[in-house]
Order: C-alpha cells, then sequence, then structure tokens
C-alpha cells in the first residue's frame, strides 16, 4: 500500500538537480561590470616586472599599462584602480612624487585616460605610502608618528593633482580621520565636483597586505596599526562609516573582503551608497599558490571567493582576476 505524505515532505534538493536549475534559481551573480582592477605603474622600468608573492601580477610599464586599461574595456569591466611606484631616490618624507604633475602616477593616469577615455573608470590610490621614503601613508612629526592633520595637507594636494591629471574618481586610502572632507572641499575648491571619491572607510591592519608592498616597492618599517583598523573590532567600522558618509563619500569600501565578509555584510544593510570590497594581494596569492601546488581547482576557488564577497553585499569588487574573471563571464 503507498503511502503518502511521508518524510520528507520538502525537497531542496529538487532545485539542485541539473545546471541550468541552478543557474536558474542562482540567487548571486557575478557580471563583468562588477569588477575593477586594481594595476600597478612603476616609472624607469623598459619591461613589466613580475611580482614574485603575486603570480600573475606585474608591475607596468607606461605601455603595458595602456594595455591593459584596453583590456579591461574589451572585458567589459567598470574600473581600474591605479597605483604608482616611483623610482627609488625620488621618495622623500613628505612623498613628494604624490603631488608632482609629472609623478608617476599622475602621469599614468594622463595616459589611461587618452587610451580609454571613459569608457572605463579610472581610479586613483590617494594615498602617500608608495612615495614615502618611510612607507608610511602619511607625513610623520618630530616623534616619529604620523601626523593626521599635516597629512590632510597633502592629501588635499594628491585629489586637486589628481582630477588635473584625469581620475574619474579618488581613492583616499590612509585611514586618517577627517580624510573624505579634506579630499572633496579640494575638490569643489578648484571646480571639480565631477570627481566621486571611492572613501577606504572600513580598512584593517591586516597580514594580508603582505604581497602588496612588493608590488609597490614599500620602504615600510614598522607597522600601520595606529591609522589602520583593529582586527579585533566591528562597531568601530560602523563609525567609521557613518563620519565618511558625512563628510560626503559617494562610494564605500570594505578592506580586506574575504576574512571581513561580517563587515561587509553590516556596512551593506546600513548604507544606501554603492558598497565596494577589495579582494587584496593576500587573498588572491594564498588563492594562487594553492592552486600551484595543486591543493584546489584554482578556477571553482576564485568564482567562489568572488561570489561570497558579492552574496554578503558588495555592489563592486576590487580584485587582481578581475579582467580574466570578466572575459570567461562573458
Amino acid at each position: 500500500m503507498t503511502t503518502y505524505g511521508s518524510f520528507p515532505g520538502a525537497r531542496p534538493r529538487r532545485l539542485r538537480t541539473t545546471p541550468v536549475m541552478r543557474r536558474m534559481v542562482a540567487e548571486t551573480r557575478l557580471h563583468p561590470a562588477d569588477f575593477i582592477l586594481p594595476a600597478f605603474v612603476r616609472e624607469g622600468v623598459s619591461e613589466p616586472v613580475p611580482i614574485a608573492a603575486m603570480p600573475g601580477v606585474v608591475q607596468h610599464t607606461r605601455d603595458s599599462l595602456k594595455k591593459a586599461a584596453a583590456e579591461a574595456v574589451a572585458a567589459g569591466i567598470s574600473g581600474i584602480m591605479l597605483f604608482g611606484v616611483p623610482e627609488e631616490s625620488k621618495k622623500d618624507a613628505v612623498g613628494t612624487p604624490g603631488t608632482d604633475p609629472d609623478g608617476i602616477l599622475q602621469v599614468a593616469l594622463r595616459d589611461v585616460r587618452a587610451e580609454v577615455g571613459d569608457e572605463l573608470l579610472v581610479m586613483s590610490d590617494l594615498c602617500l605610502d608608495e612615495t614615502t621614503d618611510h612607507g608610511h601613508c602619511g607625513v610623520l612629526d618630530s616623534q616619529g608618528r604620523v601626523d593626521n592633520d599635516a597629512t590632510l595637507e597633502r592629501y588635499a594636494e594628491m585629489a586637486q593633482v589628481q582630477a588635473d591629471a584625469g581620475a574619474h574618481v579618488v581613492g583616499p586610502s590612509g585611514m586618517m580621520d577627517g580624510q573624505v572632507g579634506v579630499v572633496r572641499d579640494a575638490l569643489d575648491q578648484i571646480g571639480r565636483e565631477d570627481v566621486s571619491i571611492l572613501a577606504y572607510t572600513v580598512k584593517y591592519s591586516s597580514a594580508f597586505f603582505g604581497p602588496f608592498r612588493e608590488a609597490v616597492g614599500s620602504s615600510l618599517k614598522g607597522d600601520r596599526k595606529t591609522y589602520q583598523q583593529d582586527p579585533a573590532n566591528a562597531r568601530e567600522s560602523l563609525r567609521e562609516l557613518a563620519l565618511d558618509l558625512e563628510e560626503g563619500a559617494d562610494m564605500v569600501m570594505v578592506k580586506p573582503a574575504g576574512p571581513y565578509l561580517d563587515i561587509l555584510v553590516r556596512v551593506a544593510d546600513a548604507v544606501d551608497v554603492p558598497v565596494v570590497a577589495y579582494q587584496i594581494s593576500g587573498e588572491y596569492s594564498m588563492v594562487e599558490a594553492a592552486a600551484e601546488k595543486g591543493w584546489i581547482d584554482r578556477d571553482q576557488a576564485i568564482l567562489e571567493t568572488l561570489t561570497g564577497i558579492k552574496r554578503a553585499g558588495a555592489q563592486n569588487i576590487l580584485t587582481y582576476w578581475a579582467t580574466e574573471v570578466a572575459q570567461k563571464l562573458r
């Protein structure tokens, strides 16, 4: 005799039966427009320089950077975030290359804008760590501490020269108190109300930044724990968020992404502006290293990490795989 209504009555597996079924009911989808490519350009090199700690990523020449930007346009991604690496001899205590119109970042911004126009959002890292001989994100006082307010004056200058060089979006990343408001005022003073601010709102003092320091030729000795956030804290991020929005941030960022998905969820739930997450160098390098060892499936792992970041609430993701993944999605 047939028994009806036996357990289990609900069978969620019916929605997982075939690839087409799983695709149809997927709650989170990646799209090329989700992605922003971080890119490094190094002064004084004639060929791209591989970054040992980030297999597949290079310090670009001016020409290879233009090619990468064109590839990003063809792949359909939304933006490129530029980091300039000046010659070591040009670094100084106040990060002069960061405000020199002929500094490598400003030159690269002009190059990329000439190459892609408005087909790609050209974004610039607004920070001093790549340009100072001490490697900190700001200028130092007489006791060797990062001077918040003196640093803000430098950030204001940087914002203006980056806008003049062609940046659509500036990304103040140094975690100085008041940085978003100062940058907004500086841009408005020169009539650049059109330039957006992507605020590095949540930026933790993370071990996962390690490979990035090679990528930008960092001169840092010590750490950045007096200005980047303590990984133990969560509520602090919401305070930073409220301050950045009050100061005029157009978009907000959580960085790193993967180790801080809980923070990303809280930020995304709290705001009505675009939320961005940065999948940083260490996150990239771990996947590449494990895949090279044959311990994980590289392509699946990449998509899984990016899907998790988007599922947690990121509208856009900075990732070193941006162009590669976008090409595959298309």
